[in-house]
């Protein structure tokens, strides 16, 4: 293990399990954790063998797989049932799931109900959009047992309040509101917090004043950990936002294996006599 004086940072043991201590221990070594979105199965299994700490099943469910044109579509019951797939498949990440637009909005009391049902379907925490407004969600929720994850910055359940997807807190008046949210956040009691879309100087001043982990998505490199939807990261979407990087090409190969199939069953080279039966 190398020293963090070296230049290289100190590297995290790796437990059986991922609790949300692991990433708090992660925030104080300085030592960035992983976060990708997953809503099934295959995903979630390829992306626990690659190491992924966390997985998130983002209501970006609604647009990436259910086709919607935005988040606010998705409903609690897809939450449920796209939360459960994740959560029987993997053993070692932390399965974080969304509340759906509408489940807590209203108050403590429908947040608990919402987050509670989540929680049966194997969620490990819960993630809700909002800041001081949120507050009173966020300690009901705690104060029942469940885990919070805050989001703040753009949010995408309010993509109409925001005007679009915009960079939230470039003025002074807008970092400090942004800083006030991230501090109400934690008193609260949330264990992290995700920052999207904001100028990467106010992450990293957001990350040096909070003692929870942030975790960025558009929002720099000195968040303590960062998360992508997993069809944009692999190149699947055509998504092609400024914070993304494109680390595969699999909707290009997705593509050209069906191109393949599909010749080769019109030429009736395919199923040849190995994939026959006697």
């Amino acid at each position: 293990m190398t020293s963090p004086s070296t230049g290289s940072r100190e590297q995290l043991p790796a437990p059986a399990k991922i609790r949300l201590r692991h990433l708090q221990l992660a925030k104080q070594k300085g030592t960035p954790f992983s976060m990708l979105t997953s809503y099934d199965q295959f995903s979630a299994r390829l992306f626990e063998q690659a190491g992924i700490e966390v997985l998130l099943v983002g209501d970006s469910v609604g647009s990436t797989v259910l086709g919607h044109d935005s988040t606010t579509a998705t409903t609690h019951q897809d939450m449920l049932t796209f939360t459960g797939a994740v959560a029987r498949s993997v053993t070692r990440p932390l399965v974080v799931a969304d509340m759906a637009f509408g489940t807590y909005e209203t108050g403590p009391t429908d947040a608990l109900r919402h987050g509670v049902e989540l929680i049966r379907a194997g969620a490990e925490a819960v993630k809700l959009e909002g800041g001081r407004t949120v507050a009173a969600q966020i300690r009901a929720l705690v104060d029942a047992g469940i885990p919070v994850v805050g989001h703040l910055g753009f949010t995408p359940q309010s993509v109409n309040a925001l005007s679009g997807h915009r960079v939230q807190g470039r003025d002074d008046d807008g970092a400090e509101r942004l800083l006030a949210d991230a501090l109400a956040v934690q008193e609260a009691g949330a264990s992290a917090l995700v920052l999207e879309l904001v100028p990467a100087a106010l992450a990293a001043r957001i990350t040096e004043q909070l003692q929870i982990p942030t975790i960025g998505i558009g929002a720099g490199a000195q968040c303590d950990g960062q998360v992508l939807v997993w069809q944009d990261m692999a190149g699947l979407s055509g998504f092609k936002g400024k914070f993304v990087k494109v680390f595969a090409d699999v909707g290009t190969q997705l593509r050209e294996a069906a191109e393949q199939y599909r010749a080769e069953v019109a030429e009736r080279t395919y199923p040849a006599a190995e994939h026959s039966f006697e």
